[in-house]
This record gives C-alpha cells, sequence and structure tokens, in this order.
C-alpha cells in the first residue's frame, strides 16, 4: 500500500512539473543592464579602408559559387578576410580584418547581401568588432548599411556605415572602398 501512495505522489508530482514547466513563464527577466558594466551610451566614428583583393596569388576574396551566367553577378558568392587599414593604400597602417561574405543579389542591379564582421586588432579596440548586415547597392556613390551588433567595446552596438568605393579595377575586380562607421555602444 506505502508503494502504491508513493508510485501516485510521484507521478503527481512529474504531471504537475510537466504542466508548470510547459507555460514559458520563467525563461527569461529583466534584468539591470549595471549588471553588465552598461553605463551612459557613447558614438563612436572611424573611418577604414576595405581592401577587396581578388587578383594575385594571396587573393583576400575568394568566390566561392560562381555566377549563374556571364550578364551578371547574380548569385555568386564571396568569402573575405580583407584588410582594414588607415588610409586608401592597401600597405598602409593595418587596424584590423572585414571576415564574411557578400553575395550578389540583384537580378537587374548591381547589388549585394553583406555579412561582414570588422575585427579590431590594434589600440583601444583590439579584440573588439562589429557586425554589418545589409544591401549594398555597388554602383551608387554612397551606400548605407546597418551595424547590427558588436562584442568588447562593442557589446550592444547598434549603428551604420557609409561605404564610398575609392577605387576600383574592372579587369580584376579588385576595390579600395572607404568605411565611415557611426556605432552607438555602452
Amino acid at each position: 500500500m506505502a508503494k502504491l501512495i508513493l508510485i501516485i505522489v510521484t507521478q503527481i508530482l512529474l504531471i504537475a512539473a510537466i504542466v508548470s514547466a510547459g507555460k514559458g513563464e520563467n525563461f527569461a527577466k529583466t534584468i539591470d543592464k549595471k549588471h553588465f558594466g552598461l553605463r551612459k551610451e557613447k558614438l563612436t566614428h572611424f573611418r577604414v579602408y576595405w581592401h577587396d583583393i581578388l587578383s594575385g596569388s594571396n587573393p583576400s576574396s575568394v568566390v566561392i559559387n560562381p555566377p549563374i551566367s556571364n550578364s551578371s553577378f547574380f548569385g555568386s558568392v564571396t568569402v573575405i578576410d580583407n584588410r582594414l587599414t588607415t588610409e586608401v593604400a592597401v600597405n598602409s597602417t593595418l587596424v584590423g580584418q572585414a571576415q564574411g561574405i557578400y553575395a550578389a543579389t540583384g537580378q537587374r542591379d548591381a547589388s549585394a547581401l553583406m555579412v561582414m564582421n570588422f575585427a579590431f586588432k590594434t589600440g583601444k579596440y583590439n579584440g573588439s568588432s562589429i557586425a554589418i548586415l545589409g544591401r549594398n547597392a555597388v554602383l551608387t556613390k554612397v551606400r548605407e548599411m546597418p551595424v547590427i551588433g558588436g562584442s568588447g567595446l562593442f557589446r550592444f552596438a547598434r549603428g551604420y556605415v557609409e561605404a564610398r568605393t575609392m577605387w576600383f579595377d574592372q579587369k580584376s575586380g579588385d576595390a579600395t572602398v572607404e568605411y565611415s562607421c557611426y556605432v552607438l555602444h555602452y
């Protein structure tokens, strides 16, 4: 009899636990931002030069999926590990790497989906990064893309970047693009 009562009580407790767990009321809670050391937000502006090198024996950009036709770039996917420098010259001071992918998404225009992190390697921002995700209308003089996050000193980042092509070689596809970044962070 004692075993039967123990089994019934155990089943009732198990059912109660399953029912209360299914409500999902305890999966999230509000916390104080001071717990993470978050203080007043700052706006940081910086300018870097992004060097997209497809040519030569050591390219920083590699096409992993070619375009679907010879008449457009639509469908091509490129993986990047591009230098970020302080000046237009590719051999100027290195401040980080742009790592990610871009995919040609426009069938009737030259546009790409940019998915990349700017990983900083020097100075105050060493080890920090920002994440950029957005549409790049490549032939437009100034393109704007959102900053959707970050790490290190850019934790909880948001903002935008403006991209301006400084130099482009039609034969090789190599390019240098100025990225002017406006980043809100704690």
